[in-house]
């Protein structure tokens, strides 16, 4: 049954459509610049460790970026519930563009690690806000456009960065990753403070209060948890005392976050984020999706080249194909979610993808390079079915003063989806390598061993072993998200219907 059609009425809200062109505008920007960030590093890391030195901590580069990012996406989403959507982007944008600023002029790594810190302070307020406003923007029945444009910039950004942070690196400078920020971020700036215009609010009996203390609770407790995560495994033993010591202290965090919010009167993350059935179902769903595109991401480029003996450049073009059909799918799914809902089409995505992932393990070994990109091609649109009919449904649950906070929500859950899966795959990828080749070998000592042309033919087989065992353990991410929406999701999503 179609649950789009309204089951509650809504005063409106919405942000005005005069001059919507150049406000679309200003959010595609500026999700480029959270999207680029995201890959156009990793390509000259060489560059900037020659220069600044610190190859032992570099990995912080990326780590402190997301840690950053994932533990303010729920502040930033009850900021933008309480004051407007317009300050929050622009500060965080601003505080994005400072980063950027102070990263091109460290002058050591440590510096540069802490100011990267800075800019993922800022984009958790780009990725958040830019989500939440695209609804705030658009009807129901238009937010499929807006969505599909935001996905495509991903996509583009996913292609090109890369290539775009090589060229700079090995041309001009690595310096001007980060300056090049700079001219799109004012753009993205100057569009958003000219032409995005909010309506008025209501007046409030009591003055907005900000729970401070919560934000610094569950900033700590984020940050904690999500660090030994990323660090368990890399820089220190599972079991060792620095792993067990951050685990404890998360733990009483946590304990510190619910009571605390529950104290709270205007809670960052509220109570009602996980008691309804929709918000609650939706959180887990793109937790497992964050989980599960941890194997392509992090594990497909390593089998393409270590298995099979592709370039840099065509095990690039492997992965990247799912950006090509991931859009795609999402745009067209509104003509699907609009026949069955968006439960039954997310359930279509996932389960297709779960297929997808199984099968991947039964690619004949070594194989050749079109297997794997097909796959690959039929993952994103799977996902694409997935994904884009979960985030409009659910937005489309809610009204504008708890917008903000739900689509936070559903972000931080699949953020940290990926810093869990990248912590829980490279154990499994680790511990199937031990097995296959005895002693402590791990993923990133032996494609070393491949590159310098010393590691057996063993290896190789030992490393497909080691990828193929993270698919499954993805397609069972994909099963459990199948499972919570059987389970959790109602047949029909509450819809608000906005006058």
């Amino acid at each position: 049954m179609d649950d789009t059609k309204p089951a509650i009425r809504e005063s409106g809200r919405r942000v005005s459509t005069n001059r919507r062109g150049a406000v679309v505008a200003a959010l595609m920007l500026a999700m480029a610049l959270a999207a680029l960030d995201a890959t156009i590093v990793s390509t000259a890391v060489p560059q900037i460790v020659g220069d600044l030195g610190g190859f032992s901590v570099f990995s912080w580069l990326f780590s402190g970026y997301l840690l950053a990012v994932t533990v303010t996406l729920p502040l930033y989403g009850k900021l933008s519930d309480t004051f407007g959507r317009k300050p929050v982007l622009i500060a965080g944008s601003a505080l994005f563009l400072l980063g950027s600023l102070l990263c091109a002029v460290a002058w050591n790594m440590g510096a540069l690690i802490a100011f990267r810190i800075v800019q993922g302070l800022g984009g958790g307020a780009l990725q958040g806000t830019v989500q939440t406003l695209a609804a705030d923007l658009y009807p129901l029945e238009e937010r499929p456009r807006i969505q599909a444009k935001l996905s495509t910039v991903w996509a583009v950004a996913a292609v090109a960065g890369p290539g775009i942070g090589g060229v700079l690196a090995a041309y001009a400078d690595w310096r001007w990753i980060f300056l090049v920020n700079l001219p799109i971020g004012a753009a993205a700036l100057w569009l958003v403070a000219r032409h995005l215009h909010e309506p008025v609010r209501e007046a409030r009996s009591t003055r907005a209060r900000v729970d401070w203390a919560g934000a610094l609770a569950v900033f700590a407790c984020g940050g904690v948890l999500l660090t030994a995560l990323v660090q368990g495994g890399v820089a220190w033993a599972w079991l060792s005392w620095p792993s067990l010591a951050l685990f404890g202290t998360g733990l009483a965090l946590v304990a510190a976050v619910v009571l605390v919010e529950r104290r709270a009167a205007e809670p960052i993350i509220p109570g009602w984020v996980w008691r309804r059935r929709t918000i609650a179902a939706v959180n887990l769903a793109l937790g497992a999706l964050g989980l599960l595109m941890v194997a392509p991401t992090v594990f497909l480029p390593t089998y393409a080249q270590s298995v099979l003996g592709l370039t840099p450049v065509a095990a690039g073009f492997v992965l990247s194909v799912w950006t090509l059909s991931w859009p795609v799918s999402a745009a067209l799914s509104q003509h699907v979610y609009r026949r069955i809902g968006f439960r039954n089409t997310a359930m279509l995505g996932i389960g297709a993808a779960a297929v997808i992932l199984f099968a991947f393990p039964f690619l004949p070994y070594p194989g050749a390079a079109w297997q794997p990109t097909l796959l690959m091609l039929l993952l994103g649109a799977a996902l694409g079915l997935f994904q884009l009919p979960l985030i409009v449904g659910v937005q489309s649950t809610v009204g504008w003063t708890e917008r903000g906070t739900t689509t936070a929500s559903v972000l931080f859950c699949r953020q940290t989806g990926q810093t869990v899966g990248a912590a829980v795959f490279g154990a499994v990828a680790n511990s199937v390598l031990a097995d296959r080749l005895g002693g402590a070998s791990d993923l990133d000592s032996v494609t070393r061993a491949l590159d310098a042309g010393t590691a057996p033919e063993a290896t190789r087989a030992a490393i497909a072993d080691a990828v193929h065992m993270v698919y499954v353990g993805a397609g069972c991410a994909a099963a459990l998200a199948f499972v919570a929406l059987l389970l959790l999701a109602p047949r029909r999503f509450p819809v608000i219907e906005e006058r």
